[in-house]
């Protein structure tokens, strides 16, 4: 099997494994608890902490362990903003689900939501927000790179101009922590989501930097775990493992990045020699290894199921959005004509792929391709 649908999910790194596995089996305490067998816990607790706070340029007490991307995006939107106050967010269309729903959701409220068009490469561009920022702006929410097609955004400037106007800028940066640099200094934002099962971290856990000083309501009420802002017993393996996972990935990165880049010349480069017609999507500026191309009147289902036939694991999308088999919002913004935009396909490589995996899945995609046009 060749895996190439790391955008979705990566394997577990055997060393973080190997990190979480005393809190499997011995050491099970409950880190809440005052007695010496929880001791272990707690300190494992702080030290993973500090670990991940290090990693994106935090301070230990501005990072809050959540379930994952998804809780962590909610968090976010839902833990500023009064309808009653009639605050409002702003959004880029290109969001991911997490984002665009929980804003869905406050729209029901009666929070105004105002979602950002973007250009062809799918870069939110600062004049688009600058003109779209009123007074009453609480919460302006821009990913810093796409899940599809890998994108960029200049987070940055756009949280300078947020800051400007005096709203707060969260950033979703579940597709780059750990695997271009990140940090949250230097970005000049003030909450950031991230989920440990995209950097080679179990599933199921993530966390939320918010600033030090910036106040957010509880998402989950209960007891007083994470400061008291998030309730319930922290899944304490699964936050040792994703610490281990994600500092592993920092330390690697450079040379992870080259091969990767290295892997998608090789892909493109096939397809290339084969006169494929495709679109490749996104800006230059793109997560490492992340080739979201849309192909000249093919079915990117089917390209997707006949490649499985032949053992490789690619997506149409993303994989939150895997039973709608529609376009996806991000290739409608974008501007996709419709004739490559139902062939649309990702191949994300990841930190396990071997330089082969390149040049197998594109010699099996010309295959398909090309038995295709005589079926």
């Amino acid at each position: 099997m060749i895996y190439a649908d790391n955008a979705a999910t990566t394997k577990l790194d055997e060393d973080a494994f190997e990190a979480m596995r005393p809190f499997l089996l011995d050491e099970y305490g409950n880190p809440s608890q005052p007695y010496s067998f929880s001791r272990v816990e707690k300190k494992a607790l702080r030290d993973a902490r500090s670990i991940i706070a290090s990693c994106i340029g935090a301070l230990d007490d501005e990072i809050y362990f959540t379930s994952g991307g998804t809780e962590s995006d909610n968090w976010a939107v839902k833990g500023f903003v009064d309808s009653k106050d009639s605050q409002m967010i702003i959004t880029s269309q290109i969001e991911h689900h997490a984002i665009l729903n929980a804003c869905i959701a406050m729209e029901r409220l009666g929070v105004p939501v105002c979602y950002l068009p973007v250009s062809g490469e799918g870069i939110v561009e600062s004049e688009s927000l600058q003109s779209s920022i009123l007074k009453g702006t609480k919460l302006i929410s821009v990913m810093l790179a796409n899940n599809e097609i890998g994108t960029v955004e200049p987070v940055a400037t756009l949280a300078h101009i947020a800051h400007e106007h005096g709203s707060l800028f969260h950033t979703d940066a579940v597709q780059a922590v750990g695997h271009i640099p990140v940090n949250v200094k230097t970005l000049g934002i003030d909450l950031l989501s991230a989920s440990g099962h995209k950097f080679n971290g179990p599933k199921g856990v993530g966390f939320l930097y918010v600033k030090r000083g910036t106040k957010i309501k509880p998402y989950i009420d209960g007891g007083g775990q994470e400061f008291g802002l998030r309730a319930g017993t922290e899944n304490v393996a699964s936050i040792i493992a994703m610490a281990f996972a994600l500092r592993k990935n920092c330390d690697r990165m450079f040379a992870v990045s080259k091969r990767l880049s290295d892997m998608e010349r090789d892909f493109l480069q096939v397809l290339d020699q084969a006169d494929v017609d495709y679109i490749r999507n996104g800006a230059e500026r793109h997560i490492p290894g992340n080739i979201n191309i849309s192909i000249r009147n093919a079915s990117g289902e089917r390209l997707l199921h006949r490649l499985d036939l032949k053992g490789i694991c690619i997506s149409t999308g993303s994989a939150c959005d895997s039973v709608n088999t529609q376009v996806s919002h991000v290739i409608r913004a974008v501007g996709v004509p419709d004739e490559y935009a139902r062939g649309t396909i990702r191949i994300s490589f990841g930190a396990d792929n071997v330089k082969s995996d390149a040049f197998e899945v594109a010699k099996a995609l010309i295959e398909i391709l090309g038995k295709s046009e005589t079926t």
